[in-house]
């Protein structure tokens, strides 16, 4: 009787998660996630998507220029997980490219808000992805105590960005929708993304220490976010702001030397890479780069979530490579 039951409430009670921007790295490695713990899956994305991957996940079409997104869809969400926007590191920043990275996330968030607005739905909770850049570089006092979810956002360009970022979301708490915003620090994941890029030279045995490798990077295990996704639409107690890094923040010198060993054992040479010769190459995207941020997950971690990934050595050791 007891399985009866469990079968009944499964196959009658599923919810539905929305997610915009879930044919990233990110994206796709949640939606698995969400399949597996019995959640419907609606990937939103900008071109319509036939082929199904997988009998819980649909597709479905929005327009950024328009504000407007597929209304079917809309009204099955119980959840939306807003994870739309422009690759920050995928191209040199020009001032069009930088308007792309803005207007990608401040769109994506105002046509979801007008969705919620005017389209009938059973939404209870969205969870929009923000990004630790709000932060800025480290002052004495955030390597004393590290950055909090308290600080004001930095005045530089994105800095600035997550701001508008997150102000484009917030007119749903309005409407009396839960809203968590996961202020992401450098996801590390064999999907792509930066640690894609730390590999890169290693493949001919240089470890490559960027500037003087002193700045902190602080980081997260990709499937300790796509948990912390997870966690933030099951727990109605989170509410606002909350930093998505692991509990040790290293420097690129650590990062990359154990990285290098993991991958490597003793077969590579270290070599920093001067910060004028990446000011050079990546022009102002140089300025991140070479940025220490060290930043405080004690605000998520004092709700009861915990990192699988914690340490560095941990999240190196499991996406190592066969």
């Amino acid at each position: 009787m007891e399985g009866s039951l469990s079968f009944f409430t499964y196959f009658y009670f599923m919810e539905t998660v929305l997610i915009t921007g879930g044919t990233g790295m990110v994206g796709k490695q949640l939606t698995e996630l969400l399949v597996l713990k019995g959640y419907d899956v609606i990937i939103v994305s900008r071109k319509k998507i036939i082929a199904r991957r997988h009998a819980s996940i649909n597709y479905a079409v929005w327009d950024l220029q328009s504000q407007t997104i597929d209304k079917t869809a809309f009204e099955k969400a119980d959840y939306i997980i807003n994870l739309a926007g422009a690759g920050v590191a995928d191209k040199r920043w020009t001032n069009a490219r930088k308007k792309e990275i803005v207007e990608s996330r401040t769109r994506a968030g105002s046509t979801i808000v007008k969705a919620l607005k005017t389209i009938p739905n059973k939404v209870k909770c969205v969870v929009n992805a923000s990004a630790i850049g709000w932060y800025g570089a480290d002052t004495e006092e955030s390597l004393r105590k590290e950055f909090s979810e308290e600080a004001v956002a930095d005045t530089q360009y994105l800095g600035d960005t997550c701001k508008q970022w997150e102000a484009s979301i917030e007119p749903i708490t309005q409407l009396g929708i839960r809203l968590v915003k996961l202020r992401i620090g450098i996801v590390l994941s064999n999907g792509g993304g930066a640690l894609a890029e730390f590999k890169k030279p290693l493949k001919n045995g240089i470890a490559a220490i960027l500037g003087n490798g002193k700045q902190i990077i602080s980081w997260i295990h990709v499937e300790d976010l796509c948990r912390l996704f997870v966690y933030a639409i099951e727990n109605n107690n989170l509410n606002g702001a909350y930093n998505a890094v692991a509990s040790s923040p290293v420097s690129n010198e650590e990062l990359t030397l154990t990285l290098a060993r993991i991958t490597r054992g003793n077969s590579f040479k270290s070599f920093h890479v001067p910060a004028f010769l990446l000011k050079i190459i990546l022009g102002e995207m140089s300025i991140e780069v070479l940025k220490s941020a060290t930043v405080s997950n004690h605000k998520i971690a004092s709700t009861g979530f915990t990192f699988k990934f914690p340490t560095i050595e941990l999240a190196l050791e499991d996406l190592k490579e066969s």
